[in-house]
């Protein structure tokens, strides 16, 4: 008992060290226990993928092989590090022949889709960036068509995965997110997503997954981290300063759509049972006797571009990507855009938002759903196409 009393009388005159040592412990604690919920994470993939190599495969079937295309880059460095440890484990004990193909600079992993052979299954393991790079060098393809069928898999490694909620549930953990998506690219989970073609007066279509994002708002987005130092103030800061330089912030925008057109169905073409040789015989001899008359080509109705003129601070061009298993009938893109009497309190307010999900608008703002548009913008004029589809 004098011995517990001693140790509490010392604690009671070092209070300060006392405290520190406690924080240090309970901050070592918590490290060492997040580092072995990790581990049992890990294990946990680990096990499900060693039951698929374990399947067996017939004598004229073959490994499939995935390319995967890795931004070592992404979240800030660490991208090559989170692939080791998480991804490669899983895919190796899966039986999947891998090859990857790690990026050096921006724009380079539309080049290496040019030159890509062709692969059972093509992994993008980065972020938006890299995604909408890999998206952008496939379907600018002269053989885009076959390449299209070619399941594409999404390992969030970057510091923005938009497209990551949309495909699997995300969590708040690194780790768990990077294994569920590769564990869902093994079980061959897919979905069909759309594609935005954005298209400039001069230059090549870019293709995005998620949209277009034009205004203050975004601009604002791309400094926050200027402002590191200002700690959880920073977000307010960034709109706050930007308000002092550009205001007032509403700009000009000339928008001109088309009708939403029907969506096409998402079945793969098949071909039809070639009929047999009598068959084509008959056929043959009946158009050489009655040669069916040739039909006159049908004109086409010109596209019907409605005109709307627009002012607004932020503009928003966007896919249905964020719910694509909800079945749609009509094959569009939506456009928002915010109301034009924003005040500095409102543009703060909502700029809070819209830092942690761009996607989210105000009650008041324009919303135009369309299967086309031409966006007149003070820099550049822009053409969006109405979606094309791919299975991710």
């Amino acid at each position: 008992m004098a011995r517990v009393v001693k140790v509490f009388r010392t604690l009671r005159n070092h209070w300060k060290k006392s405290t520190l040592a406690a924080c240090v412990l309970s901050y070592g604690g918590y490290w060492l226990y997040g580092k072995h919920c990790d581990s049992e994470v890990r294990r946990e993939a680990c096990q499900l993928a060693r039951e698929f190599g374990r399947q067996q495969i017939a004598p004229q079937e073959r490994l499939k092989k995935a390319t995967v295309i890795l931004n070592p880059a992404a979240y800030n460095g660490k991208a090559n590090n989170l692939f080791e440890k998480n991804a490669a484990p899983i895919l190796h004990l899966a039986g999947v022949e891998i090859t990857v193909v790690k990026t050096d600079y921006e724009g380079q992993a539309k080049k290496l889709m040019e030159l890509m052979e062709q692969t059972d299954m093509l992994i993008v393991a980065g972020g938006d960036g890299t995604l909408q790079e890999v998206i952008t060098g496939l379907l600018r393809r002269p053989d885009q068509e076959a390449f299209s069928r070619t399941p594409i898999g999404f390992i969030p490694l970057g510091s923005h995965n938009s497209l990551s909620p949309s495909l699997h549930f995300l969590r708040d953990d690194k780790v768990k997110d990077i294994t569920a998506a590769t564990l869902s690219i093994l079980k061959g989970e897919t979905v069909p997503v759309d594609v935005l073609q954005i298209k400039g007066e001069k230059e090549q279509p870019v293709f995005a997954v998620i949209g277009l994002r034009w205004g203050a708002f975004r601009d604002v987005a791309a400094k926050i981290s200027k402002y590191w130092y200002l700690g959880p103030l920073k977000t307010n800061a960034a709109h706050w300063f930007h308000t002092l330089r550009e205001w007032p912030l509403v700009q000009d925008v000339s928008v001109s759509v088309l009708a939403p057109r029907l969506r096409p169905p998402d079945l793969l073409p098949q071909k039809p049972p070639r009929p047999n040789l009598l068959s084509r015989i008959i056929r043959r001899l009946k158009n050489y006797w009655n040669p069916p008359a040739e039909e006159p080509p049908k004109t086409e109705e010109p596209e019907k571009w409605e005109e709307q003129h627009l002012s607004t601070p932020e503009l928003y061009i966007q896919t249905h990507n964020k719910n694509p298993v909800e079945r749609r009938v009509n094959d569009s893109l939506m456009i928002c855009a915010e109301p034009e009497n924003v005040s500095v309190g409102d543009f703060i307010a909502v700029g809070n938002k819209k830092a942690k999900d761009p996607t989210v608008f105000t009650e008041n703002s324009t919303k135009l759903e369309a299967g086309a548009c031409q966006l007149k913008l003070p820099e550049v004029s822009v053409v969006l196409k109405s979606p094309v589809h791919h299975r991710a």
